[in-house]
């Protein structure tokens, strides 16, 4: 763990960054949140043999949010699987899609067995989705004619371009015409991650507000499939969008911990989402208990990827869980035009299954 001290060796409260090594259980503000704690991905070299940065100079000039929190957040990913996946067909809107991904199966039906079907209660038309990630392929043929404006809060321009793909998959489960759930409703990019998947406070924040600021007309959902330590930062900015009506998702994190340690997912006012195998059991690497909102597929879950305009991968987290309850969120603001996001919760929650999900948790929702 890296402290950061006053010059009179005082530990600042709040303001370090704990270096996470592969199979570390250690939360801290600095969280590696990949779902498989044995991936390489999740291991942090300062400095190494590739002449990567020392943690003086990625720290150097950077302010970690607007009450000067220094804290790095990360992509609530999973590692992406090396099996290939057979691709399902694009479906128009407003009919039974067959063969879907496994996530849109279960979320249409009460119970297991799935039944090979995807049939959506509406398309989400009218509704703008933000992906605050690390950007999205704006060219990609799930979504493209439905992009709009966004911005890459890391290069500080208006390209939000997805050198990741983090956030291309979750753009995807989320409005994506095969991998989907509103099929008809608008995507923009708000890129706060770099390339790695990593990300300062002070960036995240800005991407919210500017969501805030510029979100004009039509109903709108916010997915926030990122998260790190307590940030009260980020919590005020989570309720500073639901007090401007924009509905605001988030991952409930990959680190088998409560929820409520961890920012955005301990924001009031946030839906927060856990994660569900095709078992319908907790998936082993999600957060839990009473700060979580509902549980939604995030277990091997296949989407759109950045590497081409046609390409898929699938991975596992609660940040493929999270776009899952974005998408039903837009449905739900399409077919009800103007609903609060406190509405938009209630009846989304309302109308969640109940006693389904296995090993929730301590405190966890059963829905």
């Amino acid at each position: 763990m890296l402290i950061i001290e006053e010059s009179d060796g005082a530990t600042i409260e709040f303001r370090y960054v704990d270096l996470t090594n592969a199979g570390s259980t250690t939360n801290s503000v600095f969280e590696v949140g990949f779902a498989d704690p044995t991936d390489s991905n999740n291991t942090v070299r300062i400095p190494d043999s590739n002449g990567d940065p020392s943690a003086s100079e990625l720290l150097s000039g950077k302010s970690g949010g607007s009450t000067g929190v220094w804290s790095y957040s990360v992509a609530d990913s999973g590692s992406p699987s090396p099996a290939p996946t057979p691709t399902p067909t694009p479906t128009p809107i407003n009919t039974i899609q067959p063969d879907p991904p496994w996530g849109l199966d279960r979320i249409d039906q009460r119970s297991l067995p799935l039944n090979s079907t995807f049939t959506p209660a509406g398309t989400g038309s009218g509704v703008t989705v933000y992906v605050i990630d690390t950007g999205i392929r704006t060219t990609h043929t799930e979504y493209a004619s439905r992009v709009v404006a966004g911005y890459d809060f890391v290069d500080d321009d208006s390209d939000p371009s997805d050198c990741n793909g983090h956030g291309t998959h979750v753009a995807g489960t989320a409005v994506g015409s095969t991998y989907g759930v509103a099929k008809a409703a608008s995507v923009s990019g708000v890129r706060v991650l770099n390339c790695s998947g990593n990300g300062y406070t002070s960036d995240v924040v800005a991407g919210m507000n500017w969501v805030r600021t510029n979100h004009s007309s039509g109903d709108a959902v916010v997915n926030m499939s990122l998260g790190g330590g307590g940030s009260k930062s980020i919590d005020d900015a989570v309720a500073a969008l639901t007090s401007a009506n924009i509905t605001v998702v988030v991952a409930a994190g990959n680190s088998n911990d409560d929820a409520q340690y961890y920012s955005p997912a301990r924001a009031p006012t946030a839906i927060t989402v856990g994660s569900t195998t095709s078992t319908d059991a907790r998936s082993s690497f999600s957060n839990y208990g009473s700060t979580v909102d509902i549980f939604a597929p995030g277990s091997s879950i296949l989407s759109a990827w950045h590497t081409s305009n046609t390409a898929s991968n699938t991975l596992n987290g609660t940040s493929m869980a999270s776009p899952h309850v974005a998408g039903a969120a837009a449905v739900y603001l399409g077919l009800n035009t103007g609903a609060t996001p406190a509405q938009v919760a209630s009846a989304l929650t309302s109308v969640s299954t109940t006693d389904a999900v296995t090993s929730a948790g301590s405190g966890s929702p059963d829905r």
